[in-house]
């Protein structure tokens, strides 16, 4: 125990937010160091078997749908969990050499958050990842319970407090009291899915062609859940699918809000759900507190609005919605010694 105290004097622990879009590390003591997009390029020519490393993050980004043959741009989490182990964990292994630099010889603990409901085989893939990346010791966190640390909620309080945290991969939600997740669900739609689903209709509406890059960027401007005022607009260009000929589109926010209304009354039905099977002494709890949102999608405009008439509660946007998962992972582990009771924490 004394030694375990020594050497966390000395250790420089490292909390990831491994997402499917973005990774985002934190540095014990630092907050947040590297936000950058969850892509990897490699070589791929059958000369380089082994797939070296070209690239990591922005600079991988910026290659997809631009790269010559022999290389490619990998996203190696798809829906929330990991679809390629050795990309992974090479990209892991680039994340931790990068925030602990050799600050010291003693190697870092590492706490990374998780998709609720992995399988035992995925969190093992998740840990072995992180020990071979050069971890002493791993923990994960699920991501309910460390969106709902991030956004502020009472977690160790008797009282049920309600979290959906839309990322790129996956939705989750938690109904979350006592310092455990009493309910929690994870659907596999979310802002990646969104971006397809914009693809897809301009593509049958307009017939025109664009990669999932410009239908974030789309969703980004002008994606709307509800009706806005004022619609905003914007000039796509793309490749037309008849003539085969560069054309340039005008889309209004109403297109995007048809686009992505499937996967919006998905993510409103998980949670309606959700709310089915809360237990009746923590309903009262959540109609007083209402519903919390974080995540990137939560900066859907009017997403609010959408779930609190869908579900007749209230419905609020978490501050800094897009770290509340990352500052809820660090923040559980410098508090790691309080929280290894956490059904959650292993």
């Amino acid at each position: 125990m004394i030694l375990d105290k020594i050497i966390g004097l000395f250790s420089h622990d490292i909390a990831i937010d491994l997402g499917t879009a973005n990774t985002i590390v934190l540095l014990k003591g630092q907050g947040i160091i590297i936000n950058e997009p969850s892509i990897v390029a490699v070589k791929t020519d059958k000369y380089d078997r082994d797939g070296t490393i070209l690239a990591v993050g922005h600079e991988a980004k910026e290659m997809i749908g631009k790269t010559p043959g022999g290389i490619q741009a990998i996203r190696p989490m798809k829906d929330g969990v990991i679809a390629d182990f050795d990309v992974t964990e090479k990209m892991i292994r680039y994340f931790i050499e990068k925030a602990h630099k050799r600050k010291t010889l003693i190697r870092p603990r590492v706490m990374v958050c998780v998709p609720y409901g992995l399988t035992g085989v995925e969190r093992k893939a998740v840990k072995e990842s992180a020990m071979s990346a050069g971890a002493r010791e791993v923990f994960l966190i699920e991501e309910p319970m460390a969106a709902a640390i991030g956004a502020g909620l009472p977690i160790r309080e008797p009282q049920g407090s309600l979290i959906v945290d839309i990322g790129g991969g996956t939705t989750e939600i938690g109904v979350i009291s006592l310092g455990g997740l009493v309910i929690s669900k994870s659907i596999r739609v979310a802002g990646d899915k969104l971006d397809i689903a914009i693809v897809d209709y301009i593509r049958k509406k307009y017939n025109l062609l664009i990669g999932e890059r410009t239908g974030e960027e789309i969703k980004i401007q002008i994606g709307s859940a509800s009706p806005l005022e004022v619609p905003l607009l914007m000039q796509v260009k793309g490749r037309d699918q008849v003539s085969g000929l560069l054309n340039t589109v005008e889309l209004t926010s109403e297109d995007i809000r048809d686009a992505i209304k499937d996967q919006l009354r998905e993510i409103s039905n998980a949670l309606k759900s959700v709310l089915e099977s809360v237990p009746p002494d923590l309903a009262g709890d959540i109609v007083e507190n209402g519903v919390v949102l974080t995540g990137g999608g939560a900066l859907i405009r009017g997403l609010d609005k959408y779930l609190s008439d869908i579900v007749k509660l209230p419905v609020y946007i978490g501050n800094e919605p897009l770290l509340a998962v990352a500052k809820g992972t660090g923040k559980a582990m410098e508090e790691l010694d309080l929280l290894h009771h956490i059904n959650s924490l292993d």
